[in-house]
C-alpha cells in the first residue's frame, strides 16, 4: 500500500516535470536576441524582456536541466542545458579576477560583479551536474576551479565556516547581504547550506580528499553551530565568531536542510556521520511539523522574539516539504511523515500550480489568493526547488522498487 502511493507520487511528479516546468523553461524563457534566457516574468505572466540576468537564475536553469537529461536523456534538455552551459562560461566567468559575476545587463554585459559566495556555490552545483550529465571535462575544472577559489578567499580559517560576499577582485565587502531582507552578518546558514549542496555535488564527480575533508567540515559545522541542538531548528545569522544573531525559524530551510545533510553524509560514507545525520533529520523533520499546517502546506517561518509568524505558503517551501518528509519516512518508517509528503504535494497540485500558463506561482498569501506581486519566473524564481522535487521524488521511488 505504501509502495503504491509512492509510484502514484513519483509518476505525478514526473507528469509535472516533464508536462509543465521543463516545458515553461524551453518555450517561454530561452532570448533568442541577445542569448541565453530572459531575467524576468511578473506574476502576472508578462515577460520582461530587458530584465537583468541573474547568476543565480542562470545556474540553477543549468542544473535543472543537466538533471533532467541525466534523468531522461531527451535530447531537447540536453539542447537547453548546453545552451546554459555556454552562456554561463561566456558571460558569467570573471576572466581577470576569477569566480562568477552576481548579474549581467540583458546583454549579457557585467552589471553587479560582486562575488557572493551563495551564487559561486550555485555554479559549482550546476557545472558539476552538467560534467555528470555528459562527460565535459571543461565544466569539470570549471567548478574544481569555482570550488579553490572559494577556499582560497572565503574559507574562515581561524574560526571555521565561510564569509558571505567579496567585491570583483576579492575584498570582503561592506554589505554581504543576500538580500534586502536578509542580516548584514558575515556568516550565514543560507550560504552554508548551499556550498554543502555544491561540495556534495562535487564530491560525487571528483574524488579529492581536501574536498572531501571540507564537505566533512560543513556537516559538522551544521551539527555543531548552525543546528539549535535544543529546538532542532537552524539558527539563521552569525558573527565572525559564531554568535547568533537571529531569532527567526525558517521552516523551508529547516525542511531542506534535513535531506541535504543526510545527502551529504552519504556521499561521504562515512558510517558515524551517515548515523548522526539520520538521528539528526528525524529531529529536524519532527520539529519542522511546527510549521506544517492542516491543508498540508508548510509556512513561511516564525520570529521566536515578536511571535509574529508568516503565514505565505512560497512555492519553494512546499517542494522542499514534499522531499523532506519523504526522506523522513525513509529514514523512520513512520508513514505520517508519507502522508505529510503526499498532502503537501496534493497541496501544491491544488493551488500553486499553474495550469494555464504553465510553472507555479510564487505562492499563496495568508488569505488564500495567489501571490502575484512576485515572479513568475525570475532572480529568486527558477525551475530548481520544483524540478528537484520532481527528480527526487522518482528516484526516491525507483530505490524504494529495488
Amino acid at each position: 500500500m505504501k509502495t503504491d502511493l509512492i509510484r502514484q507520487l513519483s509518476e505525478e511528479l514526473e507528469s509535472e516535470l516533464t508536462n509543465n516546468i521543463l516545458p515553461y523553461w524551453m518555450d517561454k524563457m530561452v532570448d533568442e536576441q541577445n542569448g541565453g534566457f530572459y531575467g524576468q516574468v511578473t506574476g502576472e505572466e508578462q515577460l520582461v524582456e530587458k530584465a537583468p540576468k541573474g547568476g543565480i537564475l542562470n545556474a540553477r536553469i543549468l542544473w535543472t536541466f543537466s538533471a533532467a537529461y541525466r534523468t531522461f536523456q531527451i535530447p531537447e534538455y540536453l539542447e537547453t542545458a548546453r545552451r546554459a552551459k555556454d552562456y554561463i562560461i561566456d558571460h558569467f566567468f570573471d576572466k581577470t579576477y576569477g569566480g562568477t559575476y552576481w548579474s549581467l545587463n540583458y546583454k549579457g554585459e557585467p552589471s553587479d560583479t560582486k562575488k557572493q559566495i551563495y551564487s559561486v556555490a550555485f555554479f559549482i552545483y550546476a557545472l558539476s551536474e552538467y560534467f555528470a550529465a555528459t562527460g565535459d571535462k571543461l565544466c569539470l575544472d570549471k567548478a574544481i576551479g569555482l570550488f579553490h577559489l572559494i577556499e582560497e578567499h572565503s574559507f574562515d580559517k581561524n574560526l571555521n565556516g565561510y564569509f558571505e560576499a567579496y567585491s570583483h577582485d576579492w575584498k570582503l565587502l561592506d554589505d554581504l547581504r543576500l538580500s534586502n531582507k536578509d542580516a548584514n552578518e558575515k556568516k550565514t546558514m543560507n550560504s552554508h547550506l548551499h556550498i554543502l549542496e555544491a561540495y556534495t555535488n562535487l564530491c560525487r564527480v571528483w574524488k579529492d580528499d581536501f574536498l572531501k575533508k571540507q564537505l566533512e567540515n560543513l556537516v559538522i559545522i551544521f551539527f555543531e553551530k548552525i543546528l539549535d541542538n535544543k529546538t532542532f531548528h537552524l539558527n539563521l545569522f552569525f558573527n565572525e565568531n559564531w554568535e547568533c544573531k537571529s531569532s527567526v525559524t525558517s521552516y523551508g530551510h529547516d525542511i531542506e536542510a534535513s535531506w541535504l545533510l543526510l545527502e551529504a553524509a552519504n556521499v561521504l560514507d562515512n558510517v558515524n556521520i551517515i548515523k548522526r545525520a539520520r538521528e539528526i533529520c528525524k529531529l529536524m523533520a519532527s520539529a519542522n511539523l511546527e510549521g506544517l499546517q492542516e491543508d498540508g502546506s508548510i509556512i513561511y517561518e516564525k520570529n521566536n522574539n515578536t511571535g509574529h509568524i508568516n503565514y505565505e505558503r512560497d512555492w519553494w517551501v512546499q517542494a522542499e516539504g514534499v522531499v523532506g518528509y519523504m526522506n523522513a519516512f525513509e529514514v523512520t518508517g513512520n508513514k505520517k511523515f508519507l502522508d505529510n509528503s503526499v498532502n503537501c504535494w496534493n497541496y501544491i497540485k491544488e493551488n500553486l500550480i499553474d495550469h494555464v500558463n504553465g510553472e507555479w506561482f510564487w505562492g499563496i498569501k495568508k488569505d488564500g489568493s495567489i501571490n502575484r506581486t512576485d515572479d513568475k519566473a525570475g532572480f529568486w524564481k527558477c525551475p530548481y526547488h520544483n524540478s528537484r522535487a520532481c527528480m527526487e521524488m522518482m528516484h526516491r521511488y525507483k530505490s524504494l522498487s529495488y
